[in-house]
């Protein structure tokens, strides 16, 4: 498939693009749904995600040109030059997260709550996302032959956009059902951290591309870190909230 769609005035708007943006989209709707059903400012929701995208780009962009360093080699033009590709979700989130802390203590208003708000719409952006990776024949993994594999350069891999898109979506879903009956602010986004960095951490594995850190795939790295330092925050809470 060509990652192409269609070029306007000569510069070309890739499908990559096109999903990104109308993941961003989605779930900005939502997230403002989220915030009607809890009687909360539309407004701030909309200001927010007006300064967390910017942030959540740079973010992934920083994170991936990182690790990648000695491919970069200091040449600020393609450091910037994000058309090329390479911008790492971890990076996003971490963009993100800062951007919310950032902004919640402006406006003085409880970040735990926000990062509930949005955490099914982050969700549901990545699922859509990785439909990009599909198109651009890229981030999938070794070689396969399960019937579900798919030929990238002649070779039947893994296709392992597909496998985070449906794990993503599966958390989605938990989310947005779960969502009612969370015990405190900040459980939906515990959660969404844990569970994204369970399926990361085995979907990583398969991968071909993977960001390196010596022998470590930096992706398996963070997402077992995040399973500990939120998984413990999470017991902590919960059995608090019991004892009280």
């Amino acid at each position: 498939m060509n990652p192409i769609a269609f070029e306007v005035f000569g510069i070309a708007v890739r499908w990559y693009g096109i999903l990104i943006s109308s993941g961003m989209i989605i779930g900005t709707l939502l997230a403002l749904r989220e915030a009607k059903r809890l009687g909360l400012d539309e407004n701030l929701i909309i200001d927010f995600i007006l300064v967390m995208i910017p942030s959540a780009i740079i973010g992934a962009r920083l994170y991936y040109v990182i690790f990648n360093w000695s491919y970069y080699n200091g040449d600020i033009i393609r450091m910037i030059n994000i058309r090329e590709g390479g911008l790492a979700i971890h990076g996003g989130v971490i963009g993100g997260i800062v951007a919310g802390i950032v902004y919640t203590r402006v406006k003085k208003i409880d970040f735990w709550q926000l990062a509930d708000i949005i955490a099914p719409s982050l969700i549901l952006g990545q699922s859509i996302g990785r439909w990009g990776n599909f198109i651009n024949q890229e981030a999938h993994g070794g070689p396969t032959d399960l019937p579900w594999g798919i030929m990238v350069d002649g070779v039947k891999v893994h296709p392992t956009f597909l496998y985070e898109s449906i794990w993503d979506f599966a958390i989605f879903i938990f989310l947005m059902n779960y969502r009612k009956k969370k015990n405190f602010n900040g459980e939906l986004f515990y959660i969404y951290l844990i569970l994204y960095s369970v399926g990361r951490f085995f979907i990583e594995g398969l991968r071909t591309d993977s960001l390196m850190m010596g022998p470590l795939r930096v992706a398996q790295a963070l997402s077992l870190t995040l399973i500990l330092v939120f998984g413990l925050l999470l017991f902590s809470k919960r059995k608090k909230g019991k004892q009280i």
